[in-house]
C-alpha cells in the first residue's frame, strides 16, 4: 500500500501543477489573440471558446509542459489504481487541488480568501482519515458487460456534455470541470479492470472495452478541462473536477469492485471521503467573488480569475 500511496500523491502533485500551466498557457493565448485583434474569432455565438482557439491555446509551452505533467501523472496514477482502494487514491489524486490554489497565488496572481484556506485545511485532514480507515484493494475483475458500459456512459457523457458545455458558453465553466472529473474517474475505474496487465496478454488487452474507455475518457477529460480553464476560474474547473473524479469511482470501487475499509472503520472512510468532496466544493464557493481581483479581466481574455 505504501507504494500505492507514494505514487498518489506524486500524481496529484503533477495534475495540479500541469493545472495552473495549462491555465496560464491558455490565458497567454488568448491575450495575444486580442492584441491581434482576433478576439471574436477566438469565441463561438454562445460567448465559448472556439476550437480554433482552444487548439492555440494547447500549443502555448506552458500548456504543453502541463500535458506533459499529465501524462507523468496518469502513468503514476494508474499504478495507484492498481494498489489502493479507488475512494483512496482517486481522493488522494484529487487532492492536486491543493497544489493548484497554492500555484495559482504564484502564477495567476490570485488571491485566496481565509474560507478557501480552511477548505483546503479540510480536504487535508480528510485524507488522512481515508489514509487511515483504508484497507486492501478489492479485486481486478468485473464482468464484460460491465466493461461495455463503462465504455459506453464515458462516450456519451463526455460528447453529449462537450456539445451542451458550448452552447453554455461562459456559463459552462463548473460543467466542464465536472465533466472533466468524470472522465478522469472513467479512467481510473478502466485502469483497475483492465484485462491482459497481469498476466500480459496483448489481445485481451486491445479487446477489452475497457481499454477504448481511458482512451475515451482521458483524451476527452484532457479536452473539457482545457474548456474549463478557458471560460472559468482554476480552481473553480479543479474543484469541479475533485467531485467528479472521486464520487464516481469511489462508489464504483466499492459497489462492485470489493473495496472496503478496515474493520470497524467504516465509518470513518465515510467521513473523510464526504468532507472530501464538500471541502473541493467549499473552494470553489467561497473562492467565485475574489479570484477576479488580481488582475482587471478584459472580455476578450479568458475568465480565468472570477466566475
Amino acid at each position: 500500500m505504501f507504494i500505492g500511496l507514494v505514487t498518489a500523491v506524486a500524481a496529484s502533485a503533477c495534475y495540479g501543477t500541469g493545472s495552473v500551466l495549462q491555465a496560464v498557457g491558455s490565458r497567454r493565448s488568448a491575450r495575444e489573440e486580442a492584441a491581434a485583434g482576433n478576439a471574436s474569432a477566438g469565441t463561438t455565438e454562445h460567448g465559448g471558446p472556439s476550437l480554433a482557439s482552444t487548439a492555440k491555446a494547447a500549443v502555448t509551452w506552458e500548456f504543453i509542459l502541463g500535458t506533459v505533467l499529465d501524462f507523468i501523472a496518469f502513468g503514476l496514477g494508474a499504478v495507484a489504481a492498481r494498489m489502493l482502494p479507488l475512494f483512496l487514491s482517486q481522493t488522494i489524486i484529487s487532492a492536486n487541488l491543493v497544489i493548484t490554489a497554492v500555484l495559482s497565488i504564484k502564477l495567476l496572481g490570485i488571491r485566496l480568501k481565509q474560507l478557501e484556506w480552511a477548505s483546503i485545511g479540510v480536504l487535508c485532514s480528510a485524507l488522512v482519515l481515508l489514509a487511515v480507515s483504508a484497507g486492501p484493494e478489492g479485486g481486478h475483475h468485473a464482468d464484460m458487460s460491465f466493461h461495455w458500459w463503462l465504455l459506453l456512459a464515458t462516450t456519451v457523457l463526455l460528447v453529449g456534455g462537450t456539445l451542451l458545455v458550448r452552447r453554455m458558453g461562459a456559463n459552462g465553466a463548473i460543467l466542464a470541470g465536472l465533466l472533466s472529473g468524470l472522465g478522469f474517474g472513467a479512467l481510473g475505474v478502466g485502469v483497475r479492470i483492465l484485462n491482459g496487465i497481469e498476466p500480459f496478454e496483448l489481445g485481451a488487452l486491445l479487446s477489452d472495452p475497457a481499454l477504448y474507455a481511458i482512451l475515451v475518457g482521458g483524451l476527452g477529460g484532457m479536452y473539457v478541462h482545457t474548456v474549463a480553464l478557458q471560460i472559468g476560474s482554476v480552481n473553480g474547473a479543479t474543484a469541479a473536477l475533485v467531485v467528479g473524479e472521486t464520487v464516481l469511482p469511489g462508489a464504483v470501487g466499492v459497489l462492485w469492485l470489493g473495496d472496503s475499509s478496515k474493520d470497524g472503520l467504516a465509518w470513518l472512510g465515510v467521513a473523510g471521503f464526504l468532507l472530501a468532496v464538500v471541502s473541493a466544493v467549499g473552494v470553489a464557493y467561497f473562492g467565485q467573488d475574489t479570484h477576479g481581483a488580481a488582475e482587471p479581466v478584459t472580455p476578450s481574455e479568458p475568465e480565468l480569475t472570477k466566475r
